[in-house]
């Protein structure tokens, strides 16, 4: 196996996982640093972790550190603790006859690390350091599909592909983040097999479109996503945002998949509520389409509250939680009303500013409207609030309550709710200077909302 020396600067991480693979080394086994942690030294980036392969077998391993767990009983792998970090630890195995689209029914330990390297899913995640040596074996071409800025299956990708269907949006992941073109054949085997990916368990799902969500480059993946069929077999309702053509005079850009695109481009931090937002706040147009026969102008009525809907059934079909489901589906319902701020009452604009999901939406509007029209009068007027009083993002107690009314000697009723909730909202608008002023409002509704039953009753 051809080794070729390679010198990476040396960080604590870094000297801790040597420290880990000299002491199998020492003990008679085959190791190294492998995958990700070594694809991302060659192309000079730090990684965030380090995993180490190895022939030893895991309850070898466990004999020779302290400080060791076996956390993956059917893959051999161990958690290793030193230095103050913790290493994956994995026995090098191979896999064979994949039933189901992504378990094998087969796995066997091996003590030459070629055949480990043979079973992984990108050439340039199957190569592996020795920190000893200083050198990285490479035995399927990973090294110059790094240089090539390529991303291609170790081996025949239909069969690959097969084993785990989760690859083919794994490799899309892997493009966009390192910015590398598919190869042809990759691509070709993704494309063919698009539609097997609407196997993939939800939350599966959900982890590998997030995760290119908040990538370098999140508009890339989508393109490719959609480029290849698997968008159509995983977010279908995403999918037929494309050629759903909008009013030029807001949006010159294009049509609804277009703008979606550059919405994610433009975004600021990878945030992953924000990514499923943009995604999502328009999914409702292709259901909601329209041409109005006198003018010719396209109309989308409603897709905002349709879209909600449909985000709901999309984040319960990828398995999010109640929390994070609800905040995403806030976003998409209220993404319209931002357009209105300057002209909404006192009351609504300021529970609008206190709103708990106030900044999340905030951002989304910027984005909606960078990607299009480019009009940022709504986002600067409520910047603008928020400078002018920043108090005004916390909704203050109300200074009249039922048990006030009750006090005052009046009986509960369907009355209470309403005439506190005119008497809150006037309140938030700044109209009284006491409590005494809001509850005499409050009993006044009150004695006006009883005259009324009289008189209807009479």
């Amino acid at each position: 196996m051809a080794c070729v020396p390679v010198t990476f600067r040396s960080t604590p991480m870094l000297e801790a996982a040597a420290s880990v693979v000299g002491v199998l080394r020492g003990a008679g086994f085959e190791s190294g640093l492998v995958g990700g942690c070594v694809r991302d030294l060659l192309l000079g980036r730090t990684p965030s972790d380090c995993d180490i392969v190895t022939t030893a077998r895991p309850e070898r391993i466990a004999e020779l550190f302290d400080d060791c767990r076996l956390v993956g009983a059917s893959f051999g792998v161990s958690l290793v603790r030193t230095g103050g970090f913790e290493f994956e630890v994995a026995s090098a195995r191979e896999e064979r006859f994949y039933l189901d689209g992504r378990h094998p029914e087969e796995v066997r330990y091996t003590d030459d690390l070629a055949v480990d390297m043979r079973r992984r899913d990108f050439t340039v995640n199957a190569l592996w350091f020795d920190p000893v040596e200083k050198c990285v074996h490479d035995t399927v071409g990973g090294l110059a599909d790094l240089a090539r800025g390529v991303i291609r299956t170790v081996g025949d990708p239909q069969e690959r592909f097969g084993e785990d269907f989760l690859r083919m949006l794994r490799a899309v992941r892997f493009a966009a983040r390192l910015r590398f073109a598919l190869a042809p054949e990759t691509e070709r085997a993704i494309s063919a097999l698009s539609a097997k990916a609407a196997r993939i368990a939800g939350e599966r799902l959900r982890a590998e479109i997030t995760l290119m969500l908040t990538g370098p480059d999140p508009a890339r993946a989508m393109r490719l996503l959609q480029r290849t069929g698997l968008m159509a077999a995983v977010l279908p309702e995403v999918a037929a945002m494309e050629g759903v053509e909008q009013p030029p005079e807001f949006h010159p850009e294009g049509d609804v998949f277009v703008h979606t695109m550059l919405m994610l481009e433009h975004m600021a931090y990878p945030d992953p509520l924000l990514g499923w937002s943009v995604l999502l706040h328009d999914v409702g147009k292709p259901r909601t389409y329209s041409v109005e026969e006198e003018s010719g102008r396209i109309r989308f009525f409603g897709h905002e509250a349709l879209g909600a809907e449909m985000a709901a059934d999309i984040l319960d079909r990828l398995r999010f939680s109640c929390v994070d489901r609800e905040r995403v589906v806030q976003a998409v319902r209220n993404h319209m009303r931002f357009a209105f701020v300057t002209e909404m009452k006192a009351a609504k604009l300021r529970r609008l500013l206190a709103d708990p999901n106030f900044s999340l939406e905030l951002e989304l509007h910027r984005l909606d409207c960078i990607a299009c029209h480019g009009i940022m009068t709504g986002f600067v007027f409520l910047l603008d609030e928020l400078r002018r009083a920043p108090d005004r993002a916390v909704l203050p107690e109300p200074l009249v309550m039922g048990r006030d009314l009750v006090a005052a000697g009046r009986r509960p009723g369907p009355g209470f709710r309403r005439a506190l909730d005119a008497v809150y909202d006037r309140q938030l608008a700044g109209e009284f200077g006491s409590r005494e002023e809001a509850l005499a409002s409050a009993l006044s509704l009150l004695d006006a909302e009883e005259r009324r039953a009289e008189g209807e009753n009479s």
